[in-house]
Protein backbone atom coordinates (compact mmCIF):
# COMPACT_ATOMS: atom_id res chain seq x y z
CA UNK A 1 0.00 0.00 0.00
CA UNK A 2 1.34 3.43 -0.97
CA UNK A 3 2.06 5.98 1.83
CA UNK A 4 -0.83 8.22 0.80
CA UNK A 5 -3.26 5.31 0.86
CA UNK A 6 -2.00 4.30 4.31
CA UNK A 7 -2.65 7.83 5.58
CA UNK A 8 -6.12 7.83 4.05
CA UNK A 9 -6.95 4.56 5.80
CA UNK A 10 -5.64 5.97 9.07
CA UNK A 11 -7.74 9.11 8.63
CA UNK A 12 -10.85 7.05 7.92
CA UNK A 13 -10.25 4.98 11.04
CA UNK A 14 -9.92 8.07 13.23
CA UNK A 15 -13.29 9.29 11.97
CA UNK A 16 -15.03 6.37 13.65
CA UNK A 17 -16.53 7.17 17.03
CA UNK A 18 -15.08 4.06 18.70
CA UNK A 19 -12.15 3.03 16.54
CA UNK A 20 -10.02 -0.07 17.05
CA UNK A 21 -6.91 0.99 18.97
CA UNK A 22 -4.87 -2.04 17.90
CA UNK A 23 -5.66 -1.44 14.24
CA UNK A 24 -4.66 2.23 14.60
CA UNK A 25 -1.33 1.22 16.15
CA UNK A 26 -0.67 -1.29 13.39
CA UNK A 27 -1.43 1.34 10.77
CA UNK A 28 1.19 3.55 12.41
CA UNK A 29 3.62 0.64 12.24
CA UNK A 30 3.13 0.42 8.47
CA UNK A 31 5.33 3.49 8.08
CA UNK A 32 8.28 1.44 9.35
CA UNK A 33 7.02 -1.88 7.95
CA UNK A 34 5.28 -1.13 4.63
CA UNK A 35 4.41 -4.78 3.97
CA UNK A 36 2.94 -5.36 7.42
CA UNK A 37 -0.16 -7.58 7.34
CA UNK A 38 -2.54 -5.83 9.73
CA UNK A 39 -5.19 -8.55 9.58
CA UNK A 40 -2.59 -11.15 10.61
CA UNK A 41 -1.64 -9.27 13.78
CA UNK A 42 -5.25 -8.54 14.69
CA UNK A 43 -5.89 -12.29 14.39
CA UNK A 44 -2.95 -12.92 16.71
CA UNK A 45 -4.51 -10.65 19.31
CA UNK A 46 -7.82 -12.50 18.81
CA UNK A 47 -5.99 -15.80 19.39
CA UNK A 48 -4.38 -14.55 22.61
CA UNK A 49 -7.80 -13.51 23.91
CA UNK A 50 -9.35 -16.82 22.83
CA UNK A 51 -6.73 -18.77 24.78
CA UNK A 52 -7.36 -16.76 27.93
CA UNK A 53 -11.11 -17.08 27.42
CA UNK A 54 -10.84 -20.86 27.15
CA UNK A 55 -9.28 -20.98 30.62
CA UNK A 56 -12.04 -19.22 32.52
CA UNK A 57 -15.70 -20.07 33.01
CA UNK A 58 -18.22 -18.24 30.90
CA UNK A 59 -19.56 -16.48 33.99
CA UNK A 60 -16.12 -15.69 35.44
CA UNK A 61 -15.73 -12.48 37.40
CA UNK A 62 -13.56 -9.69 36.02
CA UNK A 63 -10.80 -10.37 38.58
CA UNK A 64 -10.68 -14.02 37.55
CA UNK A 65 -10.21 -13.00 33.94
CA UNK A 66 -7.44 -10.58 34.92
CA UNK A 67 -5.63 -13.33 36.83
CA UNK A 68 -5.90 -15.66 33.83
CA UNK A 69 -4.73 -12.92 31.45
CA UNK A 70 -1.72 -12.07 33.61
CA UNK A 71 -0.74 -15.71 34.03
CA UNK A 72 -0.90 -16.42 30.30
CA UNK A 73 0.61 -13.20 28.94
CA UNK A 74 3.35 -12.60 31.48
CA UNK A 75 4.11 -15.97 33.06
CA UNK A 76 3.64 -18.37 30.15
CA UNK A 77 4.42 -16.19 27.13
CA UNK A 78 6.89 -14.02 29.07
CA UNK A 79 5.79 -10.63 27.72
CA UNK A 80 7.83 -8.07 29.61
CA UNK A 81 8.93 -4.47 29.76
CA UNK A 82 12.10 -3.68 27.84
CA UNK A 83 14.26 -2.06 30.52
CA UNK A 84 17.48 -2.88 28.71
CA UNK A 85 16.77 -0.98 25.48
CA UNK A 86 13.84 1.26 26.35
CA UNK A 87 14.29 3.69 23.44
CA UNK A 88 14.50 1.08 20.70
CA UNK A 89 11.77 2.24 18.26
CA UNK A 90 10.60 -1.35 17.90
CA UNK A 91 9.16 -1.06 21.41
CA UNK A 92 6.63 1.44 20.04
CA UNK A 93 5.38 -0.72 17.17
CA UNK A 94 2.64 -3.18 18.13
CA UNK A 95 3.69 -5.81 15.59
CA UNK A 96 7.19 -5.87 17.08
CA UNK A 97 5.78 -6.08 20.60
CA UNK A 98 3.88 -9.19 19.54
CA UNK A 99 6.89 -10.69 17.79
CA UNK A 100 9.53 -9.91 20.43
CA UNK A 101 7.21 -10.08 23.45
CA UNK A 102 8.65 -6.91 24.88
CA UNK A 103 7.77 -3.25 24.79
CA UNK A 104 7.33 -0.03 26.71
CA UNK A 105 4.48 0.78 29.12
CA UNK A 106 2.14 2.24 26.52
CA UNK A 107 2.44 -0.53 23.92
CA UNK A 108 2.17 -3.31 26.50
CA UNK A 109 -0.85 -1.51 27.95
CA UNK A 110 -2.45 -1.20 24.50
CA UNK A 111 -1.99 -4.92 23.90
CA UNK A 112 -3.33 -5.66 27.38
CA UNK A 113 -6.39 -3.49 26.86
CA UNK A 114 -7.09 -4.96 23.43
CA UNK A 115 -6.93 -8.54 24.71
CA UNK A 116 -9.09 -7.50 27.64
CA UNK A 117 -11.67 -5.88 25.38
CA UNK A 118 -12.08 -9.18 23.56
CA UNK A 119 -12.70 -10.81 26.94
CA UNK A 120 -15.34 -8.27 27.93
CA UNK A 121 -13.00 -6.37 30.26
CA UNK A 122 -13.53 -2.62 29.94
CA UNK A 123 -9.97 -1.52 30.56
CA UNK A 124 -9.03 2.14 30.29
CA UNK A 125 -5.59 3.64 29.83
CA UNK A 126 -4.08 5.92 32.47
CA UNK A 127 -1.49 8.36 31.13
CA UNK A 128 0.73 9.22 34.09
CA UNK A 129 3.76 11.48 33.69
CA UNK A 130 6.59 9.16 32.69
CA UNK A 131 4.51 5.97 32.75
CA UNK A 132 1.34 4.37 31.41
CA UNK A 133 -1.05 2.11 33.33
CA UNK A 134 -4.41 0.40 32.89
CA UNK A 135 -7.44 0.62 35.15
CA UNK A 136 -10.61 -1.45 35.52
CA UNK A 137 -13.74 -0.94 37.58
CA UNK A 138 -14.45 -4.13 39.58
CA UNK A 139 -17.05 -4.70 42.29
CA UNK A 140 -17.46 -1.00 42.98
CA UNK A 141 -13.70 -0.48 43.32
CA UNK A 142 -10.96 0.48 40.89
CA UNK A 143 -8.16 -1.89 39.99
CA UNK A 144 -5.00 -0.23 38.63
CA UNK A 145 -2.56 -2.52 36.80
CA UNK A 146 0.93 -2.14 35.35
CA UNK A 147 1.42 -4.26 32.20
CA UNK A 148 5.07 -3.13 32.03
CA UNK A 149 5.61 -5.00 35.31
CA UNK A 150 3.64 -8.17 34.67
CA UNK A 151 0.19 -6.71 35.29
CA UNK A 152 0.92 -5.99 38.96
CA UNK A 153 -1.82 -4.17 40.88
CA UNK A 154 -0.84 -0.68 42.04
CA UNK A 155 -1.79 0.77 45.42
CA UNK A 156 -2.39 4.47 46.00
CA UNK A 157 0.93 4.78 47.83
CA UNK A 158 2.74 3.14 44.92
CA UNK A 159 1.06 5.51 42.47
CA UNK A 160 2.05 8.55 44.54
CA UNK A 161 5.61 7.27 44.90
CA UNK A 162 5.79 6.96 41.12
CA UNK A 163 4.49 10.51 40.69
CA UNK A 164 7.06 11.77 43.19
CA UNK A 165 9.77 10.67 40.77
CA UNK A 166 8.62 13.20 38.16
CA UNK A 167 6.60 15.84 40.10
CA UNK A 168 7.32 18.04 43.11
CA UNK A 169 6.81 16.04 46.31
CA UNK A 170 3.92 18.15 47.59
CA UNK A 171 2.06 17.93 44.29
CA UNK A 172 2.57 14.16 44.13
CA UNK A 173 1.18 13.80 47.66
CA UNK A 174 -1.87 16.07 47.28
CA UNK A 175 -3.17 15.50 43.76
CA UNK A 176 -6.67 13.96 43.94
CA UNK A 177 -6.61 10.29 43.02
CA UNK A 178 -9.40 10.90 40.49
CA UNK A 179 -7.10 13.32 38.66
CA UNK A 180 -4.15 10.92 38.79
CA UNK A 181 -6.27 8.13 37.34
CA UNK A 182 -8.13 10.10 34.70
CA UNK A 183 -8.87 7.84 31.73
CA UNK A 184 -6.96 8.56 28.53
CA UNK A 185 -9.06 8.71 25.37
CA UNK A 186 -7.98 6.67 22.33
CA UNK A 187 -6.66 9.73 20.48
CA UNK A 188 -4.67 10.74 23.56
CA UNK A 189 -3.15 7.26 23.70
CA UNK A 190 -2.16 7.42 20.04
CA UNK A 191 -0.70 10.90 20.51
CA UNK A 192 1.46 9.68 23.39
CA UNK A 193 2.65 6.71 21.36
CA UNK A 194 3.55 8.99 18.46
CA UNK A 195 5.35 11.44 20.75
CA UNK A 196 7.54 8.58 21.93
CA UNK A 197 8.47 7.80 18.33
CA UNK A 198 8.90 11.47 17.50
CA UNK A 199 11.39 11.89 20.34
CA UNK A 200 13.33 8.80 19.34
CA UNK A 201 13.62 9.79 15.69
CA UNK A 202 14.49 13.41 16.45
CA UNK A 203 17.25 12.21 18.76
CA UNK A 204 18.67 9.94 16.05
CA UNK A 205 18.17 12.64 13.38
CA UNK A 206 16.14 10.25 11.25
CA UNK A 207 14.39 12.95 9.20
CA UNK A 208 12.21 10.75 7.00
CA UNK A 209 11.02 8.68 9.96
CA UNK A 210 10.30 11.85 11.92
CA UNK A 211 8.18 13.21 9.09
CA UNK A 212 6.22 9.95 8.82
CA UNK A 213 5.42 10.15 12.54
CA UNK A 214 4.46 13.83 12.25
CA UNK A 215 2.06 13.11 9.40
CA UNK A 216 0.17 10.80 11.74
CA UNK A 217 0.46 13.16 14.69
CA UNK A 218 -1.18 16.07 12.88
CA UNK A 219 -4.08 13.78 11.99
CA UNK A 220 -4.49 12.58 15.58
CA UNK A 221 -4.31 16.08 17.16
CA UNK A 222 -5.22 18.51 14.35
CA UNK A 223 -5.95 21.21 16.93
CA UNK A 224 -2.29 21.32 17.99
CA UNK A 225 -0.54 24.18 16.21
CA UNK A 226 2.75 23.06 17.75
CA UNK A 227 2.58 19.69 16.02
CA UNK A 228 1.90 21.44 12.70
CA UNK A 229 4.97 23.60 13.34
CA UNK A 230 7.06 20.53 14.10
CA UNK A 231 5.89 18.84 10.91
CA UNK A 232 6.93 21.97 9.03
CA UNK A 233 10.38 21.76 10.60
CA UNK A 234 10.57 18.09 9.60
CA UNK A 235 9.75 19.12 6.01
CA UNK A 236 12.55 21.70 6.24
CA UNK A 237 15.09 19.03 7.10
CA UNK A 238 14.07 17.16 3.95
CA UNK A 239 14.17 20.30 1.75
CA UNK A 240 10.43 20.10 1.10
CA UNK A 241 10.23 23.88 1.02
CA UNK A 242 6.63 24.47 -0.07
CA UNK A 243 5.16 21.98 2.40
CA UNK A 244 7.36 23.39 5.16
CA UNK A 245 6.28 26.95 4.41
CA UNK A 246 2.60 25.99 4.42
CA UNK A 247 2.92 24.42 7.88
CA UNK A 248 4.94 27.26 9.37
CA UNK A 249 2.50 29.85 8.01
CA UNK A 250 -0.36 27.83 9.50
CA UNK A 251 1.41 27.82 12.85
CA UNK A 252 1.98 31.59 12.79
CA UNK A 253 -1.67 32.22 11.91
CA UNK A 254 -2.77 30.11 14.87
CA UNK A 255 -0.09 31.32 17.33
CA UNK A 256 0.98 34.82 16.23
CA UNK A 257 2.16 35.65 19.74
CA UNK A 258 4.00 32.38 20.42
CA UNK A 259 7.40 32.66 22.17
CA UNK A 260 9.11 31.28 19.06
CA UNK A 261 7.05 33.31 16.57
CA UNK A 262 9.96 35.54 15.52
CA UNK A 263 12.22 32.56 14.91
CA UNK A 264 9.52 30.80 12.87
CA UNK A 265 8.85 33.98 10.84
CA UNK A 266 12.55 34.12 9.97
CA UNK A 267 12.43 30.51 8.84
CA UNK A 268 9.29 31.19 6.83
CA UNK A 269 10.95 34.17 5.12
CA UNK A 270 13.92 31.99 4.16
CA UNK A 271 11.55 29.34 2.83
CA UNK A 272 9.76 31.91 0.65
CA UNK A 273 13.08 32.72 -0.98
CA UNK A 274 13.75 29.02 -1.58
CA UNK A 275 10.26 28.52 -3.03
CA UNK A 276 10.75 31.51 -5.38
CA UNK A 277 13.92 29.91 -6.70
CA UNK A 278 11.95 26.77 -7.57
CA UNK A 279 9.49 28.70 -9.75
Amino acid sequence: MQPQHRLERFSALLCREDFDLAEACLLIAQDAYPDLDIAHYLERIDALAATVGSRVAGDAFAKQKVVALNRYLFNELNFRGNDGDYYDPRNSYLNEVLERRTGIPITLSILYMEIGRRLGLRFQGVSLPGHFLVKLRVSGAQLVLDPFCGGEAQSESELRARLAQVLPQREAETLPLSQILQAAKPRQILARLLRNLKGIYLQSEAAQDTLAVMQRMVMVVPQSAEEVRDRGLAYCRLDCFRAALADLQDYLERRPGAPDADEIRSRADALRIECARLN
